[in-house]
């Protein structure tokens, strides 16, 4: 039963409290409606979004060509299973997703299903099936997912792998670059060819998985010239070069996908995210050769590319794949990132401003020298921004990195607004540290 009185975010949360299970994370604001780069919560509070659903809305709340698309479809059909009968949406989708591929091959498929970490379990057992070998490689601060397979793909114990194995096999990681943190383009290829021959036969390697922009872990870009010397490896072993763009792509960095800014083509890419405009969408896209070693019946699921969501997504892929769109997510990336630099200039614990386009982050730390990682002024500050009417989400293996997700779309107001809340947020919550 709901308690009485109290505001309407209150009473909520106390549903919350009594009817959702503990292990899924809390937060304070109850939405009401959203709209752009804003949303309200149930007491008509207003807030600028720099969280976007976690990355999910790079076209903005109620986009308005998607939610229009996703009306029209409404009055058509729900869902029908595209196994028991197909249906153009998902085709449409499918095509549109070829002709964005930036994969090998003349040819591309796609597969399309629910979730980002389904769609990553897709392109291994798509990798294995075309290889016929069971070993993934993966890399630190790495984040896939949370099935029990991109769960053990995934690099952080708390709180996404704590007290759920045993893991699944052949599942085999190495580092990544991470130049703020000492690892060195050179260092992870090293550290790739020690695996090699210390650990497991590249010649067992079914595929090689990695975050062109690795989110959860920390929004760390990886440098051009390691994706292209991970392609010539992959190349030479035969192996399947995944890159999971469930985060960075969809424009995310201006481009549709951020390994484009390497001009390195993987085998498979996995989306997923802003795909759907907000609704529960994924997909392996890729060489044709490879996603179709699986015999028929080995992809699909009940809900895999619903005809609503896939609606939705037709209507994001035209504007994302516009030149229009391009160059907003290039203004809004050098719009964030000159001001972030600016509050770094003035703010200690900013360790390193980074990212990629307008997928940007601050890393902070209680020592510049030392470069400790600062968890709690992180958390601090975000609740301070909270309070101030800014939605922020943290990433890290530390928990201590605030990453910006405003939608591309945003209006600069929008923006600037959030960003003077992030400041103040920033330097209060610097001053209650010292």
């Amino acid at each position: 039963m709901a308690v009485q009185g109290g505001t309407a975010s209150e009473r909520v949360l106390a549903d919350r409290a009594r009817y959702v299970a503990r292990g899924v994370a809390a937060s304070p604001v109850v939405v009401a409606r959203a709209e752009g780069a804003r949303i309200w919560d149930v007491d008509g509070r207003g807030y600028v979004d720099f969280a976007g659903g976690i990355g999910c809305q790079n076209t903005g709340h109620n986009f308005p060509a998607a939610v229009a698309a996703v009306h029209e479809q409404v009055d058509r059909y729900l869902h029908q299973c595209f196994m028991v009968a197909a249906y153009e949406p998902y085709v449409d989708v499918c095509r549109r997703l070829a002709e964005l591929s930036p994969c090998t091959g003349a040819e591309q498929r796609s597969v399309l299903v629910n979730s980002g970490a389904e769609a990553v379990e897709n392109a291994v057992k798509i990798a294995r099936s075309a290889t016929g070998r069971p070993a993934v490689v993966v890399f630190d601060y790495a984040f896939h997912g949370r099935t029990l397979l991109t769960m053990t793909m995934t690099s952080k114990v708390v709180p996404y792998k704590q007290g759920f194995g045993p893991f699944a096999p052949e599942v085999y990681r190495v580092p990544a670059p991470y130049p703020y943190r000492g690892v060195s383009t050179d260092a992870a290829l090293e550290a790739l060819h020690h695996l090699f021959k210390a650990d497991v036969d590249p010649a067992a390697v079914a595929c090689v998985v990695l975050e062109a922009v690795q989110g959860e872990g920390g929004f760390i870009p990886m440098p051009a010239d390691y994706l292209k010397e991970l392609r010539a490896v992959c190349s030479e072993h035969g192996i399947v070069y995944v890159d999971d763009e469930v985060q960075s792509g969809i424009g995310r960095t201006g481009p549709v996908w951020a390994v484009e800014h390497a001009g390195v083509e993987p085998d498979l890419v996995v989306s997923g995210k802003s795909l759907g405009g907000g609704l529960p969408l994924a997909g392996v896209t890729g060489n044709a050769a490879i996603v179709d070693a699986v015999p028929p019946g080995g992809l699909g699921g009940t809900f895999g590319g619903n005809p609503v969501a896939c609606a939705a997504a037709l209507a994001v892929l035209d504007e994302v794949a516009t030149s229009a769109f391009r160059a907003r997510a290039d203004a809004v990336g050098a719009r964030v990132r000159a001001r972030l630099e600016e509050i770094a200039a003035r703010v200690p614990e900013v360790g390193e401003v980074r990212g990629l386009g307008s997928m940007l982050a601050l890393e902070l730390v209680s020592d510049p020298a030392t470069k400790a990682p600062a968890a709690d002024l992180v958390k601090r500050v975000a609740a301070l921004a909270l309070e101030r009417g800014l939605l922020l989400v943290t990433c890290g293996l530390y928990g201590n990195v605030i990453r910006i997700l405003v939608p591309i779309l945003a209006e600069d107001a929008d923006v600037d607004e959030g960003l003077d809340i992030l400041e103040a947020s920033l330097v209060a919550g610097s001053a209650g540290a010292s």
